[in-house]
Protein backbone atom coordinates (compact mmCIF):
# COMPACT_ATOMS: atom_id res chain seq x y z
CA UNK A 1 0.00 0.00 0.00
CA UNK A 2 1.25 3.62 -0.30
CA UNK A 3 -0.63 7.02 0.98
CA UNK A 4 -3.39 8.38 -0.55
CA UNK A 5 -3.31 10.83 -3.06
CA UNK A 6 -4.71 13.44 -1.07
CA UNK A 7 -2.24 13.40 1.73
CA UNK A 8 0.44 13.62 -0.40
CA UNK A 9 -1.09 16.73 -2.41
CA UNK A 10 -1.95 18.28 0.74
CA UNK A 11 1.58 18.09 1.63
CA UNK A 12 2.93 19.00 -1.86
CA UNK A 13 0.86 22.11 -1.92
CA UNK A 14 1.72 22.98 1.82
CA UNK A 15 5.55 22.80 1.33
CA UNK A 16 5.05 24.92 -2.56
CA UNK A 17 3.76 27.73 -0.64
CA UNK A 18 5.54 27.43 2.55
CA UNK A 19 8.47 30.50 3.02
CA UNK A 20 11.77 29.41 2.82
CA UNK A 21 12.72 31.61 5.98
CA UNK A 22 13.68 29.45 9.16
CA UNK A 23 11.27 29.11 11.49
CA UNK A 24 8.28 30.29 9.05
CA UNK A 25 6.76 26.74 9.28
CA UNK A 26 4.80 25.99 12.80
CA UNK A 27 6.99 22.84 13.97
CA UNK A 28 10.41 24.57 12.72
CA UNK A 29 11.71 24.83 15.17
CA UNK A 30 15.73 25.65 15.93
CA UNK A 31 17.66 22.30 15.99
CA UNK A 32 19.09 23.71 19.47
CA UNK A 33 15.56 22.88 21.17
CA UNK A 34 14.41 19.99 19.18
CA UNK A 35 16.90 17.54 17.40
CA UNK A 36 19.62 18.80 20.18
CA UNK A 37 17.66 17.18 22.71
CA UNK A 38 16.14 14.32 20.78
CA UNK A 39 19.67 12.87 20.16
CA UNK A 40 21.15 13.56 23.99
CA UNK A 41 18.23 11.04 24.83
CA UNK A 42 18.81 8.67 21.16
CA UNK A 43 22.56 8.46 21.41
CA UNK A 44 22.80 6.29 24.71
CA UNK A 45 20.95 3.52 22.74
CA UNK A 46 22.35 3.39 19.58
CA UNK A 47 24.08 0.25 18.90
CA UNK A 48 26.36 1.81 16.24
CA UNK A 49 26.29 5.84 15.80
CA UNK A 50 28.04 5.24 12.59
CA UNK A 51 25.41 3.53 10.66
CA UNK A 52 23.55 5.51 8.46
CA UNK A 53 20.81 8.23 9.90
CA UNK A 54 17.93 8.48 8.17
CA UNK A 55 15.69 11.45 9.30
CA UNK A 56 12.46 10.37 8.05
CA UNK A 57 9.86 13.15 6.96
CA UNK A 58 12.61 15.38 7.10
CA UNK A 59 10.64 18.62 5.54
CA UNK A 60 12.73 21.27 4.56
CA UNK A 61 15.90 19.63 6.17
CA UNK A 62 16.09 22.27 9.15
CA UNK A 63 16.57 18.76 11.50
CA UNK A 64 19.23 17.21 9.06
CA UNK A 65 21.13 19.49 8.49
CA UNK A 66 22.21 20.13 12.50
CA UNK A 67 22.14 15.76 12.25
CA UNK A 68 24.76 15.91 9.06
CA UNK A 69 27.28 17.78 11.32
CA UNK A 70 27.38 15.12 13.99
CA UNK A 71 26.95 11.71 12.01
CA UNK A 72 29.42 10.57 8.66
CA UNK A 73 26.00 9.63 6.62
CA UNK A 74 23.30 11.24 6.82
CA UNK A 75 19.91 10.82 4.74
CA UNK A 76 16.66 13.03 4.79
CA UNK A 77 13.89 11.46 3.17
CA UNK A 78 10.41 12.51 2.84
CA UNK A 79 6.89 12.16 0.81
CA UNK A 80 6.87 15.75 -0.55
CA UNK A 81 9.10 16.80 -3.21
CA UNK A 82 8.50 20.33 -2.79
CA UNK A 83 9.88 19.87 0.94
CA UNK A 84 12.75 17.88 -0.56
CA UNK A 85 12.94 21.52 -3.17
CA UNK A 86 13.24 23.51 0.16
CA UNK A 87 15.66 20.94 2.29
CA UNK A 88 18.14 20.94 -0.76
CA UNK A 89 18.26 24.93 -1.50
CA UNK A 90 19.28 25.18 2.28
CA UNK A 91 21.63 22.66 1.91
CA UNK A 92 23.91 23.91 -0.80
CA UNK A 93 26.92 22.33 0.29
CA UNK A 94 25.03 19.08 0.59
CA UNK A 95 25.82 18.17 3.61
CA UNK A 96 23.36 15.44 4.17
CA UNK A 97 21.28 14.00 1.10
CA UNK A 98 17.90 13.80 0.23
CA UNK A 99 15.72 11.38 -0.69
CA UNK A 100 11.77 11.17 -1.98
CA UNK A 101 10.44 8.05 0.13
CA UNK A 102 6.75 7.37 0.70
CA UNK A 103 7.81 4.60 3.65
CA UNK A 104 4.26 3.20 3.79
CA UNK A 105 4.90 1.53 0.43
CA UNK A 106 6.73 -1.77 1.58
CA UNK A 107 8.82 -2.29 -1.68
CA UNK A 108 10.51 1.44 -1.16
CA UNK A 109 11.33 0.97 2.43
CA UNK A 110 13.02 -2.54 1.29
CA UNK A 111 14.94 -0.55 -1.59
CA UNK A 112 16.41 2.01 0.25
CA UNK A 113 17.53 -0.33 3.24
CA UNK A 114 18.87 -2.43 0.25
CA UNK A 115 21.11 0.59 -0.15
CA UNK A 116 22.31 1.64 2.86
CA UNK A 117 21.78 -1.52 4.97
CA UNK A 118 20.96 -1.03 8.96
CA UNK A 119 20.50 2.50 9.82
CA UNK A 120 19.45 4.32 12.60
CA UNK A 121 16.26 6.38 11.98
CA UNK A 122 15.15 9.75 13.50
CA UNK A 123 11.43 10.81 13.19
CA UNK A 124 9.75 14.04 14.95
CA UNK A 125 5.85 14.04 14.82
CA UNK A 126 4.48 12.14 11.52
CA UNK A 127 2.74 9.21 12.84
CA UNK A 128 -0.25 11.92 14.16
CA UNK A 129 -0.29 13.27 10.82
CA UNK A 130 -0.61 9.98 8.80
CA UNK A 131 -4.35 8.67 7.45
CA UNK A 132 -4.83 6.22 10.53
CA UNK A 133 -4.72 3.46 8.45
CA UNK A 134 -1.08 4.17 7.08
CA UNK A 135 0.50 4.62 10.68
CA UNK A 136 1.54 0.80 11.37
CA UNK A 137 2.83 -0.01 7.64
CA UNK A 138 4.77 3.55 8.64
CA UNK A 139 6.23 2.15 11.60
CA UNK A 140 6.91 -1.56 9.81
CA UNK A 141 9.01 0.54 7.15
CA UNK A 142 10.86 1.73 10.21
CA UNK A 143 11.33 -1.67 11.24
CA UNK A 144 12.60 -2.30 7.71
CA UNK A 145 15.37 0.38 7.74
CA UNK A 146 17.00 -0.44 11.14
CA UNK A 147 17.36 -4.14 10.49
CA UNK A 148 19.07 -5.65 13.13
CA UNK A 149 21.41 -3.29 14.29
CA UNK A 150 19.45 0.08 13.69
CA UNK A 151 17.34 2.14 16.24
CA UNK A 152 14.57 4.15 15.57
CA UNK A 153 13.73 7.05 17.70
CA UNK A 154 10.28 8.43 17.35
CA UNK A 155 8.92 11.36 19.22
CA UNK A 156 4.78 11.95 18.56
CA UNK A 157 3.02 14.58 20.50
CA UNK A 158 0.65 13.45 23.63
CA UNK A 159 -3.07 12.87 23.38
CA UNK A 160 -3.14 15.79 25.28
CA UNK A 161 -1.22 17.47 22.62
CA UNK A 162 -4.54 17.45 20.59
CA UNK A 163 -6.28 20.19 23.08
CA UNK A 164 -3.68 22.64 23.02
CA UNK A 165 -3.65 22.86 19.44
CA UNK A 166 -7.84 23.04 19.42
CA UNK A 167 -7.70 25.80 21.97
CA UNK A 168 -4.95 27.67 19.53
CA UNK A 169 -7.26 27.20 16.32
CA UNK A 170 -10.60 28.24 17.91
CA UNK A 171 -9.06 31.20 20.33
CA UNK A 172 -10.52 34.01 20.08
CA UNK A 173 -8.12 35.26 18.26
CA UNK A 174 -8.10 32.66 15.49
CA UNK A 175 -5.26 30.36 15.02
CA UNK A 176 -1.80 31.82 15.40
CA UNK A 177 -0.54 33.09 11.86
CA UNK A 178 2.06 30.32 11.21
CA UNK A 179 -0.79 27.38 12.23
CA UNK A 180 -3.31 29.03 9.52
CA UNK A 181 -1.61 27.49 6.82
CA UNK A 182 -1.39 23.72 8.00
CA UNK A 183 -5.19 23.83 8.42
CA UNK A 184 -5.67 25.41 5.46
CA UNK A 185 -4.17 22.81 3.70
CA UNK A 186 -6.22 20.34 5.27
CA UNK A 187 -2.66 18.58 7.64
CA UNK A 188 -4.26 19.14 10.42
CA UNK A 189 -2.97 16.71 12.72
CA UNK A 190 -4.61 13.95 14.03
CA UNK A 191 -4.62 12.23 17.32
CA UNK A 192 -2.71 9.16 18.18
CA UNK A 193 -3.47 7.90 21.42
CA UNK A 194 -0.73 7.85 23.69
CA UNK A 195 -0.38 3.65 23.83
CA UNK A 196 -0.87 3.05 19.83
CA UNK A 197 2.57 3.77 19.51
CA UNK A 198 4.01 1.40 21.38
CA UNK A 199 1.66 -0.97 20.06
CA UNK A 200 2.69 -0.55 16.53
CA UNK A 201 6.24 -0.95 17.32
CA UNK A 202 5.70 -4.26 18.94
CA UNK A 203 3.56 -5.00 15.89
CA UNK A 204 6.84 -4.21 13.62
CA UNK A 205 8.83 -6.55 15.59
CA UNK A 206 10.86 -3.54 17.48
CA UNK A 207 11.29 -3.80 21.10
CA UNK A 208 10.97 -0.36 23.37
CA UNK A 209 14.34 0.08 25.09
CA UNK A 210 13.40 3.40 26.86
CA UNK A 211 10.74 6.54 26.45
CA UNK A 212 9.70 9.56 28.36
CA UNK A 213 8.22 12.58 28.13
CA UNK A 214 9.29 15.72 26.32
CA UNK A 215 7.19 18.80 24.94
CA UNK A 216 7.82 19.73 21.18
CA UNK A 217 8.50 23.11 20.60
CA UNK A 218 7.20 25.19 17.89
CA UNK A 219 7.77 28.49 16.19
CA UNK A 220 4.68 30.16 17.75
CA UNK A 221 4.44 31.98 20.61
CA UNK A 222 1.31 32.60 23.03
CA UNK A 223 -0.75 35.20 24.01
CA UNK A 224 1.72 35.85 26.69
CA UNK A 225 4.27 36.02 24.78
CA UNK A 226 6.13 32.58 25.52
CA UNK A 227 6.54 29.66 22.95
CA UNK A 228 4.31 27.15 22.49
CA UNK A 229 4.99 23.65 23.55
CA UNK A 230 3.32 20.37 22.72
CA UNK A 231 3.16 17.54 25.54
CA UNK A 232 5.07 15.40 24.01
CA UNK A 233 6.15 11.37 23.84
CA UNK A 234 9.58 9.71 22.72
CA UNK A 235 10.31 6.24 22.01
CA UNK A 236 13.76 4.25 21.24
CA UNK A 237 12.75 1.11 19.71
CA UNK A 238 15.13 -1.72 17.73
CA UNK A 239 15.39 -5.49 17.62
CA UNK A 240 16.40 -6.29 20.61
CA UNK A 241 15.65 -4.19 23.89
Amino acid sequence: MSVTSRYREAWESFWREAPDEPGAVFWDAEPVLTAARHLALFEPHMVDAGLPLVDLGCGNGTQTRFLADRFPRVLGADLSAAALDHARRADPAGRAAYRRLDAVEKAESQTLHAELGDANVYMRGVLHQCEADDRQPLVDGIATLVGERGRAFLVEPSRAAGAVLRGLATGPAGPPPKLVPVLRHGIAPGEVDDAAVPEFLTAAGLTVSASGALPLTTTEYGPDGTRIELPSTWYVAGRTA
